[in-house]
């Protein structure tokens, strides 16, 4: 089968699942928008920070193991059980630190008063960590629609919490403040029901994966954990390094931003804005969850080099595209948040940015999970994870989230430089660099030119910005997107 047509039905399963989920769980931003100011929402953003960091060290690189295990060892169950079984001890473990130390580490992050908050993230947590691995089996044996599935399941009844508690029970509550629905919403709670919500369908998600739990053995195997942890160990440091890259910004924020500025207030309004850039993060998710299996199968095929340089090139095309049909119609996708969040659109293009740049990573980094030099992977991590801590540090106090956005561009570019650097002397690959700059050069121009145009109203402008969506779409197809369907 055509390697592209694999990897791209592969990713549209992925996608589908990546597309559909985010959006259901985007659509809960205009109603968080609605219901809570934005200091209120910076405590959602704030803690989903926190979590994100926590699912690093409770997953420990595994899944890129389980990968890497499965393809070289015969017993692949052996590897499933270690690797399932490790994590549950570690997130068992980490659970019950939480409950024993719950008030002072409540204290420590800041949250004093909301131990109920971090105690549900905790297990939303360990969940997450847990399932990970049933859903990298899944990946392995090509499950993609049972991946899909679960996953839209899972945000589907996330969503329908949502609403049900803000929507129905909330108003429910608030008029009759002596009826059964005063059992079912607490105001004091107020913007806790979003992380209820999620423990709640987490729950619900670990009963859905009953088939692929139930053939799993809680057993360990020592002699392989070694050897998976040693390899798994960079990649630990690569995921921590990442998530500085991606969500410390959200931390960083509340401390580094004056307190006459109210500093949760900017980060409800960051969080927010930030969300706004979720197609362009779809489509990496997507395609980061499709290509380290496809890219592990193609390992030992002939022109394989070729394969990735061209992988390179179309998703780079595509991903412009995401970014001028976000950015050229902006005024758009500003109606999805309250008017008070909208000073944060500043930020959209940056972010937009940024996750195209960590798109182009994923791609070009795969040369060190292939050599199994993953400690190139910690080294490129940690220097962008550097970046990102000198410019928030510097500039958060002076020129706010602004900061924070250039961060994210500036921490990306340097790990996808210093990924080519390496890349090329350990394993080279040909990208087509003429294209590469052609596509970036004029969706570039085209957003420069949609900015530039004195339109004389909105509807002119929307109108002008289609027909530069066109240019690209057309170039686009002329050059490049025809070859790959007579392929």
């Amino acid at each position: 089968m055509n390697p592209f047509k694999k990897l791209a039905g592969e990713t549209a399963y992925y996608g589908l699942s990546s597309i559909i989920g985010r959006t259901l769980n985007f659509l809960l931003l205009p109603l968080y928008t609605q219901l809570f100011p934005p200091e209120e929402y910076g405590i959602v953003s704030n803690l989903y920070a926190h979590v994100a960091f926590v699912l690093i060290f409770l997953t420990f690189g595994m899944e890129t193991a389980f990968f890497r295990f499965s393809k070289d060892k015969v017993n692949k169950q052996d590897v499933y059980n270690t690797t399932t079984s490790s994590i549950l001890t570690l997130s068992l473990l980490f659970l019950a630190c939480v409950i024993i130390f719950l008030k002072p580490l409540s204290q420590l992050i800041g949250y004093a008063g909301y131990e109920k908050f971090i105690l549900w993230l905790a297990i939303i947590v360990a969940i997450d960590a847990f399932t990970s691995t049933p859903f990298t089996l899944l990946r392995l044996q090509n499950k993609a629609l049972r991946f899909a599935t679960l996953k839209i399941v899972n945000i589907g009844i996330n969503l329908g919490l949502n609403l049900l508690f803000f929507l129905v029970f909330r108003p429910l509550s608030m008029s009759r403040p002596d009826s059964f629905f005063a059992l079912l919403y607490n105001p004091s709670i107020g913007v806790g029901y979003v992380f209820l919500s999620n423990l709640i369908a987490n729950i619900i998600g670990v009963l859905l994966l009953y088939p692929e739990l139930k053939i799993l053995k809680l057993k360990i195997n020592f002699a392989l954990l070694k050897p998976m942890v040693i390899y798994a160990f960079p990649i630990l440091i690569v995921g921590f390094a990442g998530q500085i890259n991606q969500n410390i910004d959200k931390i960083l924020l509340k401390y580094l931003t004056p307190a006459g500025q109210d500093p949760m207030y900017v980060v409800g309004i960051y969080g927010a804005n930030y969300k706004l850039a979720v197609l362009m993060t779809m489509f990496v998710q997507a395609f980061n969850y499709s290509f380290e299996p496809f890219f592990f199968s193609q390992q030992d095929s002939k022109d394989t080099r070729k394969t990735y340089a061209d992988i390179m090139k179309y998703f780079i095309i595509l991903g412009w595209l995401i970014f001028l049909g976000i950015t050229l119609y902006i005024d758009f996708f500003k109606h999805l948040e309250n008017a008070a969040y909208w000073e944060g659109l500043k930020v959209v293009p940056l972010i937009l940015f940024a996750n195209l740049l960590l798109g182009v990573y994923y791609n070009q980094s795969i040369w060190y999970k292939l050599t199994d030099r993953t400690k190139y992977g910690a080294y490129q991590s940690l220097i962008g994870a550097g970046v990102t801590l000198l410019i928030n540090f510097i500039f958060i106090p002076v020129i706010g989230y602004m900061a924070s956005a250039i961060a994210c561009v500036s921490c990306f570019m340097i790990m996808v430089i210093l990924s080519y650097i390496w890349g090329k002397k350990y394993y080279p690959v040909n990208y087509d660099l003429k294209a590469i700059g052609l596509f970036s050069l004029l969706a570039i121009v085209l957003y420069i030119l949609s900015m530039a145009i004195p339109y004389p109203s909105l509807t002119v402008k929307l109108c002008g910005n289609t027909v530069l969506i066109l240019v690209y779409v057309a170039i686009a197809w002329k050059k490049e997107i025809k070859k790959i369907i007579r392929q």
